[in-house]
């Protein structure tokens, strides 16, 4: 389904009946990174999205901070009436979730993996792509990944998402995360070594109500151990 905000085309998905959850895909990601979650979880509705310049939905039409994106992300939940929402988001998408917890009513959160300090864009991108290599069945996504945001052809057709992606690893999000009053979970994977574990739980300390599961497995631990996160998440939300 496509929905018009800002001006912009944002492709997303919404299915199933009960109390509202957003998911939120990562940098280079797309709504099939996050549906294996969104299908596992009974009795809500479900919505996920396109974020603009990814998937199938139109790019901004300026280079967005973190910030544009938690405000996009507000105007889109008032189109489709979403109020209170319980976010999930991994990476970028947990990024953008602190930010909007930080300022918008929810009612619940759960950050996977979620980066919320300023980041060297080389490394970032190196650490994710290193992590999708050894992952057996995401290792079409890590070639995905690599021309997303490694190809000097696709940077020049979408240079606008390179600026966006600047922006988006040079911004702190701690003072954000200080602010944030919903209850919040937060799903690690002892191995991932785009956001470490370590960061897991500084952030687990400066939210006010926040508590860390550390799981087996990397930056995707949420794909790797899916049932046992459904399981959790059900329980949780």
């Amino acid at each position: 389904m496509i929905k018009k905000i800002r001006n912009i085309d944002v492709n997303y998905i919404q299915y199933g009946k009960g109390e509202d959850v957003v998911l939120l895909h990562g940098w280079g990601q797309n709504i099939q990174m996050m549906e294996p979650l969104g299908k596992n979880l009974d009795n809500k509705r479900i919505t996920i999205l396109d974020f603009p310049g990814f998937g199938s939905s139109e790019n901004p039409d300026f280079a967005y901070t973190i910030y544009d994106y938690r405000d996009f992300l507000h105007d889109f939940l008032e189109e489709l009436k979403i109020k209170n929402p319980i976010l999930i988001g991994h990476s970028f998408g947990g990024r953008v979730a602190i930010c909007y917890a930080a300022c918008y009513s929810i009612s619940k959160l759960v950050l996977m993996g979620s980066p919320f300090k300023a980041t060297s864009k080389k490394s970032l991108k190196v650490k994710i792509l290193k992590t999708l290599k050894k992952i057996k069945f995401l290792d079409k996504i890590a070639l995905y990944m690599k021309n997303y945001i490694g190809s000097e052809d696709y940077k020049a057709a979408r240079g606008i998402m390179k600026e966006v992606l600047v922006n988006t690893v040079n911004a702190d999000l701690t003072l954000d995360a200080t602010k944030i009053k919903a209850e919040t979970l937060l799903i690690w994977g002892d191995k991932d070594e785009a956001v470490s574990v370590d960061d897991a739980k500084e952030l687990e300390k400066i939210i006010p109500d926040a508590a860390l599961i550390v799981l087996s497995g990397t930056h995707y631990c949420y794909l790797e151990n899916l049932l046992q996160v459904t399981n959790i998440l059900k329980h949780f939300i």
